[in-house]
């Protein structure tokens, strides 16, 4: 096994990312894979949500002790990811994921999902402040539809995540900042957290079983991310969540530029 320092570096300041923001694991490391180390998109997303599923219930056990988790909205959104997750999975066993055509589409997707990462990180302001006038001006969703609403929006991560690693982070967490207005953001950056643990386990999981994963990248990159995740939850109360959002906004667009260009 050869040990890449630059891995665990890589690892420590995406994993502080990612306790800091609950955004930045797949959005920042699976790109950074392909672009940075030449790693095969598919070998980078299956050894990215290992390595996501490892840090984040690191992650999680900090959230938990803060009472930052609400195991409802955790447990509707999993109704609708782990069936997604599994599903995607079948697919993908079933193609070359070595052709160029593959290898394309997950290149496309994960591309245009950090452009919508980045949006989302910039705009959430807006887009919820938009939302809450829509919805008050008409009769609040009933608990069953929000139930509903979060089971699709779960659905739609197992897809995502599955596919490209990316979209439990700033897309998650701005639609459920919509359907869950009354919760804390701090609440809903945890609850994402945690509810990301079963799902990325589920895909990584699945990408080991069909030959996806590379265990010494994903043991340098865990050297990095543990420590980094404690170290980015402890600090969230205390940062300017803004600032860090914009700045990761703009390393998102660059580099999801360079993945579309």
């Amino acid at each position: 096994m050869t040990f890449e320092p630059l891995y665990s570096i890589s690892g420590l300041f995406v994993g502080a990312l990612v306790g800091i923001t609950g955004v930045g694991g797949g959005s920042l490391m699976t790109p950074l894979l392909v672009l940075l180390f030449g790693v095969h998109p598919a070998t980078a997303v299956g050894t990215d949500l290992l390595y996501a599923a490892i840090t984040k219930t690191a992650g999680t056990a900090v959230h938990g002790v803060h009472g930052r988790v609400n195991w409802k909205v955790v447990g509707s959104l999993a109704a609708g990811s782990v069936p997604a997750a599994l599903l995607m999975l079948w697919l993908l066993a079933g193609v070359d994921r070595k052709s160029i055509g593959v290898t394309n589409t997950i290149t496309s997707a994960l591309g245009w999902l950090l452009v919508m990462t980045a949006f989302m990180l910039v705009f959430r302001g807006p887009i919820l402040e938009l939302a809450r006038r829509v919805i008050g001006e008409r009769m609040p969703p009933r608990p069953a539809t929000i139930l509903a609403l979060t089971v699709i929006l779960g659905f739609c991560l197992g897809v995502l995540v599955t596919l490209t690693s990316v979209g439990a982070g700033a897309l998650g967490v701005t639609i459920l900042l919509v359907l869950y207005p009354r919760l804390d953001v701090r609440e809903i950056v945890g609850s994402d957290i945690v509810h990301a643990v079963p799902l990325t386990l589920i895909g990584g999981t699945g990408y080991w079983l069909i030959g996806e994963i590379d265990w010494p990248m994903l043991f340098a990159l865990l050297v990095g991310s543990i420590p980094g995740i404690v170290i980015g939850s402890l600090l969230a109360p205390k940062l300017h969540e803004r600032t860090i959002r914009i700045v990761l906004a703009v390393t998102l667009a660059v580099v999801a530029w360079k993945l579309l260009a």
